[in-house]
């Protein structure tokens, strides 16, 4: 299959080898933004518990930030992932494994920092307001992340079959 077109439908012509580097270098810059924008945020949230307001918290604000922190670090690991799995994989010929997972927890990593995202905009907003701006905070990132993130590349992923003409 390697000297045949990958998929001979979709106007380029390259091989299944090809494809797979091709699809591994896109990860790869999605990840450069993924992983900075994880990092940051964890770093920042790792701090917090060591601010002297913290003790100050209520139950309810201390038991998101846990939440929040569990959800960073879980999406700074999955942005990790497909880095220490090319280490892993390095010259083994695994490259189509390499790229399904990387894709897998690439996605992953982006749900969980969507959800700490929107935990960490509803902390800050219950500390400096409390508990309902809270919750309307919570609602109000959960619906931009979920339409943003979700329900537009979804929307644009089913009309990107049809070509399109170029903007003016």
């Amino acid at each position: 299959m390697d000297g045949m077109d990958a998929d001979p439908d979709d106007g380029r012509d390259e091989t299944l080898t090809e494809r797979l580097d091709r699809n591994w270098n896109a990860l790869l810059q999605e990840l450069r933004v993924v992983q900075t924008g994880t990092q940051l945020l964890t770093g920042f949230l790792l701090t917090v518990a060591f601010q002297q307001t913290f003790r100050g918290l209520a139950d309810w604000q201390r038991t998101l930030y846990l939440v929040v922190v569990a959800l960073a670090v879980l999406s700074t690991i999955c942005a990790l992932m497909p880095v220490a799995l090319h280490r892993a994989l390095f010259r083994r010929g695994a490259m189509a494994e390499l790229v399904t997972w990387a894709d897998r927890m690439v996605r992953l990593g982006m749900a969980l920092t969507g959800l700490a995202v929107v935990g960490a905009v509803a902390l800050i907003f219950g500390v400096a307001a409390g508990p309902a701006a809270s919750v309307a905070a919570a609602v109000v990132g959960a619906f931009l992340v979920g339409s943003i993130w979700v329900a537009l590349p979804v929307r644009l992923r089913r009309g990107a079959g049809a070509p399109h003409a170029p903007s003016a």
